[in-house]
């Protein structure tokens, strides 16, 4: 199947990604730019895997203020070159990244930043609350790994359902960013100010 010039212009202009990627992506995909979308992401996803261990010393402090000066972030994200930090798209990642956190309020960017007693006392609630349900000993285990991993969407930002396509999650929303740009982001630090929030 050919693949039009048009074809390939939608899906870069959607995508961020290369001519040769786009036009590959398309032939997998027969020419239908959604599913090549589809094609570009899983792509991005096995590139950024690859990216992940990348130094990333470069990047920007971004900043969103919300409802009348009340609420404000601040938010580190990092990559690896200064010529990355100064893209378009980097900077609205920032930008993104903020408006997130003033929105969503997580309380940790990763799970591995999560305390481990943290960890330890919600268990203990989960395991408490199910048993209190009546749920059979064997399942216990389960339903409280189920609400550990409902608990991580909610207080970790990189878990949790990015506010402008709740269909994917903020790492993945990252992870766009990573296969357009070809360099390891990292959220380092965020940090939220509410007006009486103490």
């Amino acid at each position: 199947m050919g693949i039009s010039a048009a074809q390939v212009k939608e899906l870069r202009e959607k995508s961020g990604a290369g001519i040769m990627d786009c036009k590959e992506a398309l032939k997998e995909a027969n020419g239908q730019v959604e599913a090549a979308m589809d094609v570009l992401r899983k792509r991005g996803l096995s590139k950024a895997a690859k990216r992940a261990a990348r130094a990333t010393g470069e990047g920007l402090v971004g900043s969103y203020i919300h409802a009348g000066g009340k609420i404000g972030v601040l938010v580190e994200v990092n990559c690896e070159t200064d010529f990355v930090a100064k893209t378009e798209i980097f900077q609205q990642l920032v930008k993104d990244l903020a408006m997130h956190v003033a929105a969503s309020n997580p309380l940790y960017v990763s799970r591995d930043q999560v305390p481990e007693e943290v960890v330890e006392k919600e268990r203990e609630i989960f395991l408490s609350q199910a048993r209190e349900e009546g749920k059979p000993e064997k399942v216990l285990d389960r339903i409280v790994e189920g609400r550990m991993e409902k608990h991580f969407e909610e207080v970790c930002l990189v878990d949790q359902p990015y506010i402008r396509d709740t269909d994917r999650t903020v790492q993945e929303h990252i992870v766009e960013a990573v296969a357009q740009l070809g360099e390891n982001i990292v959220v380092r630090r965020f940090e939220r100010f509410h007006v009486g929030g103490g």
